[in-house]
């Protein structure tokens, strides 16, 4: 006569399995530097003078490190700030020489995308890069794709210019994205990039709590800095951001985006 085979064991393991089951944010957990929960960089766009005359100072009053895309005509209308900037530990990306965009854009009809080859996007990056490396003595290492469009051509003819960017560049930007970065997972050559134009802090707060609790790197990104206007990252919002990343009790690691992206794929190498 054969003895009953006791389940109970095995059914108390369902269960603890069941209620403890693994979220996918703890599946794919990155260890941030310093036990911080997540990283935020601050980007901003086309080397606007309000970057260099109001913008640093406020940034240099916190010791914040920010990444600034320019193109070198617009670094020359005030290339003493610019040259501050980069002493000051500011990182330099490259944002192209002409900011191609599609020709949807009417201001871009005689600069547009569709009418760009891949090889004369690279040469333009490329020239970019030699001439900020001119006028600043940095080369950049970061780049943000102008108008967060990744193409040339059109119809059947349109190629993809996010393999030149892979190639030039630790990483590419983009714009008007509507989620934080994955650093286990994210593309380099594609990070997202959020915009912080226009908005106050009780706005941008749920998009860095919701990447806290996800253990992700936020990249914000703006134009103009001031107090209000079009394209306008609002000092205000600043202040009140860089304030509460700054407070020990929310672990967030703040820094620019070669930095932090860097460390990633460092620690992407020890994972391998």
């Amino acid at each position: 006569m054969q003895a009953k085979k006791n389940y109970l064991p095995l059914y108390f393991c369902i269960v603890f399995l069941i209620c403890n089951k693994i979220s996918p944010a703890q599946e794919h957990a990155f260890t941030w530097p310093q036990g911080k929960k997540m990283a935020i960089s601050l980007s901003f766009d086309d080397a606007r003078a309000s970057q260099v005359d109001t913008g640093t100072a406020l940034l240099n009053t916190y010791n914040i490190k920010a990444t600034f895309y320019v193109q070198p005509p617009t670094v020359k209308n005030r290339l003493e700030g610019w040259k501050k900037a980069v002493a000051g530990g500011h990182e330099i990306g490259n944002h192209s020489i002409s900011h191609p965009c599609s020709g949807n854009f009417l201001w871009s009809r005689n600069n547009a995308l569709e009418d760009y080859s891949l090889q004369q996007m690279k040469s333009q990056l490329q020239d970019a890069n030699k001439q900020i490396e001119e006028l600043l003595g940095v080369k950049p290492e970061v780049f943000a794709y102008p108008c967060g469009q990744t193409y040339v051509g059109r119809g059947k003819h349109t190629k993809s210019y996010i393999p030149v960017v892979a190639d030039i560049f630790l990483s590419g930007r983009g714009w008007l994205a509507e989620s934080p970065n994955d650093p286990s997972y994210c593309d380099m050559a594609q990070l997202t990039g959020i915009e912080m134009d226009g908005k106050d802090f009780e706005e941008i707060l749920p998009v860095v709590q919701a990447a806290q609790k996800n253990g992700q790197w936020l990249v914000l990104a703006g134009h103009e800095m001031g107090d209000n206007g079009p394209q306008t990252t609002r000092l205000a919002m600043l202040k009140k951001l860089i304030e509460y990343a700054q407070d020990p009790a929310n672990e967030i690691w703040i820094a620019p985006v070669g930095t932090i992206g860097r460390y990633v794929n460092a620690h992407r190498k020890l994972k391998e």
